[in-house]
């Protein structure tokens, strides 16, 4: 009499059958046919409309955030913790997510002053 109990040795070629209708169905498409998927959808977007989300605008006088770094001709750490600030209670609920990457920008920028600094004394 065998035993019923499979051994460890078994592959069962139709365990993940069940699993199939939750994969993506994107996954089974051919790789070709995808990238020109991704293709079409990059070239069809328009940019004409919304190129700036609401949260980088002011509601008073409607100034963009990246406008004021330009204007000030902020370096990329500063203008990137400036534009943070600005939209860090417009984006989400709490606004400590973007005053952490601001202020992670801003260490960043000091660490740029320090490293110059310790250039000129070499």
């Amino acid at each position: 009499m065998k035993d019923k109990t499979k051994s460890k040795y078994y592959y069962d070629f139709d365990r993940n059958r069940s699993v199939k209708s939750k994969i993506n169905p994107k996954m089974f498409v051919p790789k070709e046919e995808l990238e020109y998927q991704m293709k079409e959808e990059i070239n069809n977007i328009d940019y004409s409309k919304n190129k700036i989300p609401n949260y980088y605008i002011g509601q008073t006088y409607g100034y963009e955030a990246r406008k004021v770094c330009e204007d000030f001709e902020l370096s990329y750490n500063i203008g990137t913790a400036v534009t943070y600030l600005l939209r860090a209670e417009k984006k989400h609920e709490t606004a400590t997510q973007c005053i952490r990457k601001a202020i992670n920008h801003l260490e960043f920028e000091l660490d740029k002053i320090a490293n110059k600094s310790i250039k000129k004394f070499k």
